[in-house]
Order: structure tokens, then sequence, then C-alpha cells
């Protein structure tokens, strides 16, 4: 924050800016002051998501669970709903879901060192079935009460309860990363886990606990879906994790893991859940969503590598010249 032009996240930011001015001359209707609050509030679920993988991404892997994660929890949460369960209650069952789910992936790939994207898409298609087997293939709905009404909450100006929470824990993320120090320990892991293992940060533990943290907040996610739609199909969540990786590399988080912080992915969040309005006041039909999404995911994932190869060359291009230069009478070396 000391230097906000140079952090990677402000760019995403003037991207975010930018699609709203560009959108509002064309549509000026679309700046009116409650549509901009509803980006933002719709955005509530892609930020949890984002959240959840960027600790994952940070250390340098993926999960393609979560939006199957998400999916389970939601479902969970109508079940209990339907039976006139507590809130306390779903969002106990939902975040141990997801603990667990979290937790299983976490083994999976940093005991076991099976490779992250193959783990996670075995585990997406096993909770896809337990989807099925726990709904019996049909749609989980008919549920409303205080649960169904708290979609419809604002705190204040216009912002949703929902998403003044993704807020704030937005907020005490970015300062356990950035504040702590075991949470700078998923940048180092992912920057270098052979050196991270070296200076004894446990490469292991904090990769499980990535896992968790993600299966933690795509349970919550789980919940606010539940809450917002009044409905659950056996399909929800399907593709939220590849909007989850592109917010979060639109924000700023490198593929490879070792760079980039939560501001970041909250304003790709509210980048990718914004697409499909401002198609509408665009004018286009929404079927062009998915298709804009996959674009901008490769763009996105192409310049990340392109930048990685640029700033490799550049240190090894540096290394080079500090070896390679002449000493000084001194005794210190001369370009």
């Amino acid at each position: 924050m000391k230097n906000p032009l140079k952090a990677r996240w402000m760019s995403s930011l003037i991207f975010l800016i930018a699609l709203f001015v560009i959108t509002g001359i064309i549509a000026p209707s679309f700046l009116d002051y409650t549509n901009i609050i509803n980006c933002f509030n719709t955005a509530t679920m892609y930020t949890l998501l984002a959240v959840g993988i960027a600790f994952v991404i940070m250390t340098g892997e993926i999960d393609v669970s979560i939006g199957a994660t998400l999916g389970l929890t939601a479902g969970m949460t109508g079940l209990i709903a339907q039976q006139g369960g507590s809130i306390p209650k779903m969002l106990a069952v939902v975040l141990l879901t997801g603990a667990v789910i979290g937790l299983v992936n976490g083994l999976g790939v940093a005991y076991f060192g099976v490779p992250s994207l193959i783990f996670t898409l075995g585990t997406n298609s096993v909770i896809r079935g337990l989807i099925y087997l726990m709904s019996d293939g049909r749609t989980v709905e008919n549920f409303g009460g205080v649960f169904a009404g708290l979609n419809s909450m604002t705190v204040f100006a216009g912002i949703s309860v929902y998403y003044a929470i993704a807020l704030v824990l937005v907020a005490v993320a970015h300062i356990v990363l950035t504040r702590t120090r075991k949470g700078k320990y998923f940048i180092a892991v992912g920057d270098n886990a052979g050196g991270a293992n070296l200076v004894g940060i446990s490469v292991f533990g904090t990769k499980v606990l990535a896992y968790v943290l993600c299966g933690l907040f795509a349970g919550m996610g789980g919940f606010v879906f539940a809450s917002k739609y009044g409905q659950v199909m056996t399909v929800a969540g399907n593709g939220y994790e590849m909007t989850a990786i592109a917010a979060c590399v639109l924000g700023g988080i490198s593929l490879s893991g070792g760079m980039g912080n939560m501001v970041g992915a909250a304003i790709g969040a509210v980048i990718m859940s914004s697409i499909s309005r401002l198609l509408v006041f665009i004018g286009l039909p929404s079927t062009y969503n998915n298709t804009i999404t996959g674009v901008m995911l490769i763009v996105i994932v192409v310049v990340d590598a392109l930048a990685q190869r640029r700033s490799i060359e550049m240190t090894r291009r540096k290394r080079l010249l500090s070896r390679t230069a002449e000493p000084t009478p001194e005794g210190g070396a001369k370009a």
C-alpha cells in the first residue's frame, strides 16, 4: 500500500474502472448507483471462491473442485433449510464439509505427491456424484424463512450483508498474508518450495492448510448460493472454478505461485461477475458470457506466462552481469 501504483492489483482496478466507464458511455443508465452496487453485491460468491483458491494458487498448486464443493454445500444448506434447521447448524455443516474436502485434497497433493490438477479433478467427479446421491437427482428447493431473507439484507449504502462479510474476510486474509509470519509462508512456498523447506518452513503443512482454507471459503460460498437463489440444482457451481481462477490471475496472482494478494483477487472477482451485466447493457446476448470468460482466461494466462519468462530472463541477466563484472582496485566490481 506504500506504493499502490506499483502494485499488481492496481492494473486490475484500472481495468475494472475502464470497463465501467466504457459501458457507461455506451449505455449511460449503467452508471446508476444502484446498478454499480449490484455489480459488487453479485460478486459475493466469486469473491469467496477467489480468496479461497488464492491461498492454493499462491503455493503453486491448483484446485478445480471448488465449484463442486460449492454445489455440495449449497445442497446441504438447502436440505437443512427444508427441515427448518438453524443458520448456525447450516454454517457448521458447510464449513466442516468444506474443510474435510480441502483436507483430502491437501493430503493427496502434499503427502502423496499427486499433481494437483489431476487429484482435484478426481475429487470434483466424486463430489458431483455425491450431489446426485444426496439430492436423489432432484433440485433442492422450497425453503425460505429468515435464511432466504438474508440475501436481501443490507448493511449500509445498499451493500448486502453477504458482500460486507466477504470484504471483511478479504481484509483479514490480506492482513494475515502480509503482516504475519505464518501468512507469508504461502508466498514463500509458492516462490521456492525447496528453499522454503531449507529455512524451516513446512511445505507439507502450508499446502494442506491452503487447501483446507480453500474448502472453507467454498463452503461459505455454498451457503450464500442457497440463500441467494432459493433452490439448488445438481449442476450448481459448475464452471465456477474457472471463473475463480480467472479472477485470481486477473487480480495479479501468478499461476506459478509466489506472487499476488487478496485485494487483487477481490477486484478480479468483481470483474468476472460483472461480465454478464455489462453484456446486457452493451446489447449483446448473455450467451457470449462463457466465450468472453474463456478468452479472458486464455489471454490472462498467456500474459502471465510471458511476464514470468521475462522476469526469469532479467534475473538471469543480472546474475550473469554481476558474475562477469571486472574487479575494481578497491576489491569491488566494475561493470
